[in-house]
């Protein structure tokens, strides 16, 4: 009996066919997985209030409006400082520049985790030894330490600098975890075939490598993500946060400085601890529940 060949027509359409298909899949186990509902449920409400600061808030939150070591009220939701500033003002804007932080250290920790990751894993050789050496090199480092110095004799502290030096001394981990990926995905037979068609090593990492992980970086940004935030938060509570602005870490140290906690203002300490609680701890939650998601083996049917 004579073999009837495929029509490639028909292969092409069940290969586009597919990929919805996978998505649909999915957005399915997505909109079921309790997880990651949970960590959105808490971070979309803090994000919206971080996106609208301006315009719920207005004026400069540092501004004295009410009398002094107020307690929660009406008229100020989360009560006042010892020197009469509104806290939920604060609180307010501090998630902005949270957010603004751990999007810009994570995304820059990603972006150059990647790029290493990805040319250390693919390259090989040569190639990969020098990178692997300056990841080792950087994750020995004491980080936090360096960060400490640099803020600490840096004359103007701005969130873009604060962000920067993050991001520069975050990266290795998550190079080190695509470099894995990248080397198993190399030998694969879509990488061979786009190699000997004479595809450009950037166009394979980014058109088969990457895409096939796709999942994954966006779970090494979360976390990345997640992890500025704590950094950030560091220093801002030991006083190497931005020069000005309104910070999480910062309405922290002042509750601090100002010995909130001995006087009894639990409303000044509690809001920030509990916004970079909520923040971090939803981020992290979501990464498992994504995990179970693009995991077949972790989904709960």
């Amino acid at each position: 009996m004579t073999a009837v060949p495929a029509d490639p027509r028909q292969e092409g359409k069940a290969v586009v066919t597919a990929v919805p298909a996978r998505r649909r899949e999915g957005l399915y186990f997505a909109m079921r997985n309790g997880k990651l509902l949970a960590g959105l449920a808490v971070l979309l409400p803090l994000l919206v209030l971080a996106v609208a600061a301006p315009v719920i808030v207005g004026g400069d939150p540092n501004a004295y409006v009410a009398a002094p070591a107020s307690p929660p009220s009406a008229e100020h939701w989360f009560g006042t400082t010892m020197f009469g500033q509104d806290i939920f003002a604060q609180f307010v804007y501090g998630l902005s520049l949270t957010f603004q932080v751990g999007v810009l250290g994570g995304g820059l920790a990603a972006i150059i985790g990647m790029a290493v990751g990805f040319t250390a894993g693919y390259r090989g050789g040569l190639v990969d030894e020098v990178l692997n050496m300056i990841t080792n090199i950087v994750l020995v480092l004491p980080a936090l330490a360096v960060l400490l110095i640099v803020n600490a004799y840096l004359g103007v502290r701005s969130v873009g600098v604060q962000a920067l030096f993050i991001g520069l001394t975050s990266w290795p981990w998550a190079a080190r975890a695509i470099r894995a990926q990248t080397f198993s995905l190399r030998s694969r037979d879509f990488v061979d075939l786009a190699r000997l068609s004479g595809v450009r090593t950037w166009k394979i990492i980014a058109r088969e490598i990457a895409p096939n992980m796709s999942s994954y970086l966006f779970m090494t940004f979360i976390l990345l993500f997640g992890g500025s935030i704590l950094i950030a938060a560091s220093l801002d509570f030991i006083g190497l946060g931005p020069s000005e602005g309104v910070s999480l870490g910062l309405m922290l140290n002042n509750a601090a400085r100002w010995s909130a906690l001995h006087l009894g203002m639990w409303w000044w300490f509690i809001p920030p601890g509990a916004g970079i609680t909520a923040i971090v701890g939803a981020l992290y939650v979501m990464n498992v529940g994504l995990d179970e998601v693009f995991n077949p083996k972790l989904r709960e049917l």
